[in-house]
């Protein structure tokens, strides 16, 4: 089978390997579709990620679906050949803390497609346990399923702020998974979301999606535009999604009093200092969102309901012989989200 490899910074090779055959609990799958995610392009560019290091040829891509090739004598009950289905990408031990206090995305001893050491889904075939693998509606396509990974980001992120009906909320930051979030919270009943950033093509682009209203922080302070926009009290949620210094230290002055700030953007910067007495005056909670858990189910429902669109945001697609072109045009700054199909 043919799979795409990151040798080094910058560079991919196309390489022949051996089909996997599927473990008692495991299913093959043949990958139709793979979404090019900010990380796999940050690997791309830098080969690192924090204390991520590729010190190995590593195959990227978690952003998967395609056809069920095989089947393990376990998963025989569920799975059958040729049904449509979804990658959940992380999997986790199953007997740490975390994870029986139903915390998995916090596994410390999670094996995660495409982060260092553990190979990804730029590939015909991968072998993957049935229970992280999820049957596709007739009325989700492939892709949608490939971009349940994303919008499950946006999902766990917009439970962390507890999103509830009537609430207003920000996203900062208009990339894939800001865009996602946005639908998450309006998906869970918010009334406002508006959204930020500094390109004027994707604040078009949120707002032909539905954001209430968008912010240029290039033109406008973000705090204020806020304050404007919701007569001086703030939002009741801001889902921090665009990793940007200015943005996070902004966060507390466009919050309301009692309110909930939670960030998935990794910033550039290891510390970023913030406003702790505005945090402690404002009894507000700031939290992390790290990847998510028990959210694919919704994601699923939620693009079968057509309550989300999420191949609206893809820009372009490219075969896996295209995978270096794709990347470099995935790091253009207009660039939403490009996908690579993988063809026989």
């Amino acid at each position: 089978m043919h799979v795409a490899v990151l040798n080094e910074p910058g560079s991919f090779v196309v390489e022949e390997r051996e089909r996997p055959n599927p473990d008692p609990d495991e299913v093959v799958v043949k990958i139709g579709e793979v979404g090019i995610c900010g990380s796999d392009v940050h690997y791309y560019e830098h080969g690192r990620i924090g204390d991520y290091v590729v010190e190995s040829p590593l195959v990227l891509g978690h952003e998967s679906a395609g056809e069920v090739a095989a089947v393990g004598e376990n998963a025989g009950d569920d799975f059958t050949i040729g049904d449509r289905v979804t990658l959940e990408p992380g999997v986790p031990c199953r007997r740490c803390a975390h994870c029986k206090r139903g915390e998995y995305n916090l596994c410390p001893d999670v094996t995660f497609m495409a982060t260092p050491p553990d190979d990804g889904a730029f590939a015909e075939f991968v072998a993957w346990p049935a229970d992280f693998t999820y049957r596709l509606p007739d009325d989700v396509s492939t892709r949608e399923g490939a971009l349940c990974e994303p919008l499950s980001v946006g999902i766990h992120a917009a439970r962390r702020g507890n999103v509830d009906v009537g609430d207003s909320v920000l996203v900062t930051g208009c990339g894939p998974i800001g865009l996602l979030a946005m639908e998450a919270a309006n998906a869970a009943g918010a009334t406002e979301v508006f959204i930020s950033d500094v390109v004027p093509e994707k604040l078009a682009l949120a707002e032909s999606r539905g954001a209430d209203a968008t912010i240029d922080v290039s033109e406008e302070d973000l705090g204020e535009a806020v304050s404007r926009l919701t007569d001086g009290e703030g939002v009741d949620v801001i889902i921090e999604a665009s990793g940007a210094t200015p943005a996070i230290r902004t966060t507390i002055d466009a919050v309301r009093r009692g309110g909930t700030i939670v960030l998935i953007g990794l910033s550039q910067d290891d510390e970023i200092p913030l406003a702790t007495g505005d945090i402690i005056d404002n009894e507000l909670d700031v939290r992390g969102s790290f990847r998510y858990r028990n959210t694919y189910p919704a994601a699923i429902q939620l693009l079968s309901d057509g309550a989300v669109d999420v191949e609206g945001i893809v820009d372009f697609e490219m075969e896996l012989s295209d995978v270096e072109a794709a990347f470099e045009r995935a790091k253009a700054l207009g660039t939403v989200k490009g996908m690579i199909s993988i063809s026989d």
